[in-house]
């Protein structure tokens, strides 16, 4: 258990714990976004989907509670991380080759980190609390799902903010994906080009995917 700790408060540590806890959060969001494109095939379709989670509920809670683990540990290492990296770096030249050594995607992580986070505080008050605890109009009670996410999606400061983040969700993909790769020590030269182009593909995926859902709700549904 000591040795376990003693590895943890490591730089690779961390930087393990980061690679570990971004891979599931990867493959949440991947899950989390085929889902949710159950949106555009109606009312009906999307309120089975999630009375159909209604069914597994114990299986879901479970899953959110590793999800909540995942992301505070993720969080809390990205911060260890980043301030590690600040120290080590304390003084300010006047000639900043960190363009040169970096790319904007990396030397962002922790602001893109922050709005996202900020983003999933605010998407977890509306949808979820709504879902679960707050129904005032009696939709989620109706199975009423659709009526709910929809009515969130055509508020236009709602929407905006929704793009923006998932546009600065999908920098942090970017380099996290790439990361990944590197912290398990997949380094290969021979597939760094392939790692990359696959990394910058996700992130386009989950952005676009993302962000069309707040867009096509805004300007274009319901005859707009």
């Amino acid at each position: 258990m000591g040795l376990f700790l003693q590895f943890t408060k490591s730089s690779i540590g961390k930087k393990f714990i980061m690679g570990i806890t971004g891979s599931f959060l990867i493959v949440f969001l991947i899950v989390h976004l085929i889902g949710n494109l159950t949106l555009f095939f109606g009312a009906d379709t999307f309120n089975s989907y999630v009375k159909t989670l209604d069914v597994v509920k114990p299986l879901i809670r479970v899953i959110e509670l590793v999800l909540l683990m995942a992301f505070i540990l993720h969080i809390y290492n990205g911060i260890r991380l980043w301030l590690e990296n600040r120290k080590a770096k304390p003084v300010t030249y006047k000639v900043n080759a960190a363009a040169e050594n970096s790319s904007i995607f990396s030397r962002t992580m922790v602001h893109t980190g922050s709005i996202v986070f900020i983003f999933l505080v605010l998407h977890l008050g509306t949808f979820f609390y709504r879902f679960n605890f707050y129904d005032p109009e009696g939709l989620a009670n109706q199975h009423r799902y659709f009526d709910i996410v929809v009515s969130f999606l055509q508020m236009p400061v709602y929407s905006l903010f929704y793009v923006v983040a998932v546009i600065l969700l999908g920098f942090h993909l970017n380099h996290g994906f790439q990361s990944a790769f590197q912290t398990f020590g997949w380094t290969d030269k021979r597939y760094t080009p392939i790692v990359k182009s696959l990394g910058t593909l996700h992130a386009i995926i989950m952005t676009v995917g993302f962000a069309s859902m707040p867009v096509y709700f805004l300007f274009f549904y319901g005859g707009k």
